[in-house]
């Protein structure tokens, strides 16, 4: 069982992490709907299990964006990973980049460069890219919420926590028979 899951969503490098681990989704050359949705269903698979998924926000107004292609696209993916991950009954954080910078590096400004070393130095086992650190980021987030921290936070970077709006508990968590039929009816699959 995973308890947590940190979700840095990309339509050509998403990051997944849990506590030990991290993932690089890369949909090579699937474009458009097929794309979001190969995504969608690596992504829901994984999280079936959590306790907790902290999603990265949508970074508005960040410097790259107005170079960035594919906005509706990027748009279409975190709403459409986002309401599976609701159809599945999965509790779901969603932590504005600054956030995540912040909890990281200390500061909520900080650039990719500065939460790659912070990540490196805090997780050694740590190998993965940009994408992936943030996801390592995000999970860390969750599990510090949770009272499970993955690291020994500075209490400068935890103050990032009290920003996120997290889900209340205890959820309710549809059984995993249930689960099965929320990933079919997403997939288009037959209800049973």
């Amino acid at each position: 069982m995973r308890d947590v899951l940190g979700l840095d969503l990309s339509l050509t490098c998403t990051g997944m992490a849990g506590r030990d681990w991290t993932r690089a989704l890369k949909p090579g050359k699937l474009t458009g709907l097929e794309r979001i949705r190969w995504i969608q269903a690596v992504i829901v698979d994984e999280a079936t299990d959590a306790t907790l998924v902290a999603l990265e926000g949508p970074s508005y107004g960040s410097g790259t964006q107005g170079r960035q292609s594919g906005h509706h696209e990027r748009a279409g993916l975190w709403w459409m990973v986002r309401d599976a991950l609701d159809r599945c009954d999965i509790p779901i954080a969603v932590v504005p980049p600054a956030l995540r910078a912040k909890y990281a590096t200390g500061r909520g400004n900080a650039g990719k460069a500065d939460v790659m070393a912070e990540v490196a130095r805090r997780y050694p086992w740590f190998t993965g890219g940009e994408d992936e650190a943030d996801a390592l980021v995000l999970a860390a987030m969750a599990a510090d919420h949770l009272g499970a921290p993955m690291a020994d936070m500075p209490a400068a970077h935890r103050v990032a926590l009290d920003g996120v709006a997290w889900p209340e508990y205890p959820t309710t968590r549809i059984a995993a028979n249930g689960a099965a039929l929320a990933r079919a009816a997403i997939r288009g699959g037959d209800h049973g």
